[in-house]
């Protein structure tokens, strides 16, 4: 064959091949490399025998599919639409869209967890509830007050006193009757013209451990108390303080070495009218029931005073909570001051 014949046929055939009618069936051709298919602006065109085309870009006309080959240079080529899969397809673009994998890079779907971890979880903090900016009440104290001293929160424990200073962080209940209708009297006399907890602030708020069955509970020393012919029995109560029990803060008479605390009329609670030097507090149990926040309904003057609690409609704990307000006392002792969180930091290292 002369050299013009065989260029002749070379054009021919090459002409031939990029027709857009005479593709090579699709089925015919080796699958494409990998990254190929990732490349952006690039998708796959399935067929229905499982085989596909790495296309740039594709289009539905009547019964034909026109795409853009990504393997053979944007050659425009063809195929019958009964031989293409457009579900297969579609799937495939929506699983690999850019928006997809951004999503599913970024924001992976966290781990499910254990409904029943939450509520474990959920049940120890509420055992140490946090009363300030990281400041959290602790497990061992049963009676605290909120105190801010020098602009920083603190939390103070208050311990019970009566008349022999039988002082702990417990909870004794002293049971006395007290005769609603007779006039006001002493019913309890504490050693000392101060307390030994000195709070800085008008208003502080008080946290008492209720319903805590691990704080084992120890008896008040008895007292000798007048009720006026209305009960001269006081019995000793070692049970914890009831969440439904009330409590007020009681202003004590500073005598030469004592401080007295003065009987009040228990049925007045509650109506709106006010009692000399006897302060209402309002009660909220925090979530979980181990823990009662009690706020004095108007601010504390200068003074000293007693937390007492209110056991029924004739009955007062006079195991009570002593303190002061002296804002310029100095600090407490035993106090629990705010613990912040150490922020996690990571440790770079260098290959060796």
């Amino acid at each position: 064959m002369s050299t013009f014949a065989w260029i002749f046929l070379v054009v021919g055939l090459a002409v031939f091949a990029v027709r857009p009618g005479n593709a090579v069936p699709t089925s015919q051709k080796t699958l494409p490399a990998t990254d190929s298919a990732t490349t952006p602006h690039r998708t796959r065109l399935y067929l229905k025998d499982g085989s596909y085309q790495i296309v740039m870009s594709y289009r539905i006309s009547g019964k034909l599919v026109h795409y853009i080959s990504a393997e053979r240079d944007g050659a425009e080529e063809e195929v019958p639409l009964s031989l293409v899969d457009l579900d297969a397809t579609h799937r495939w673009e929506k699983e690999h869209s850019p928006d997809q994998a951004s999503d599913t890079s970024a924001s992976p779907e966290p781990p499910a967890i254990d409904p029943e971890l939450l509520k474990e979880e959920a049940d120890r903090a509420s055992l140490t509830p946090e009363v300030a900016k990281d400041l959290r009440l602790p497990e061992q104290d049963s009676v605290l007050v909120l105190d801010t001293f020098h602009g920083a929160p603190e939390l103070v424990p208050l311990s019970q006193n009566d008349s022999d200073l039988n002082r702990n962080t417990g909870h004794n209940i002293l049971r006395a009757v007290i005769n609603p209708l007779s006039s006001p009297h002493q019913v309890a006399q504490l050693k000392g013209e101060r307390s030994d907890v000195q709070l800085h602030v008008a208003s502080p708020v008080f946290y008492i451990r209720v319903g805590d069955d691990t704080v084992p509970p120890t008896g008040g020393t008895p007292l000798t108390v007048d009720t006026h012919g209305a009960s001269n029995a006081i019995k000793t109560d070692p049970a914890s303080s009831s969440a439904s029990d009330q409590y007020v803060i009681t202003r004590a008479d500073v005598r030469t070495g004592v401080r007295d605390i003065a009987s009040f009329r228990i049925g007045l609670l509650g109506t709106g009218q006010s009692q000399e030097d006897i302060v209402e507090t309002t009660s909220e149990v925090l979530p979980g029931g181990h823990w009662m926040k009690l706020t004095p309904k108007q601010p504390l003057d200068f003074g000293e005073y007693a937390l007492m609690e209110v056991i029924s409609d004739k009955v007062v704990n006079l195991s009570v909570w002593d303190f002061g307000v002296h804002p310029v006392a100095p600090e407490n002792r035993d106090i629990i001051k705010p613990e912040p969180k150490r922020p996690l930091t990571l440790e770079r290292r260098r290959p060796e």
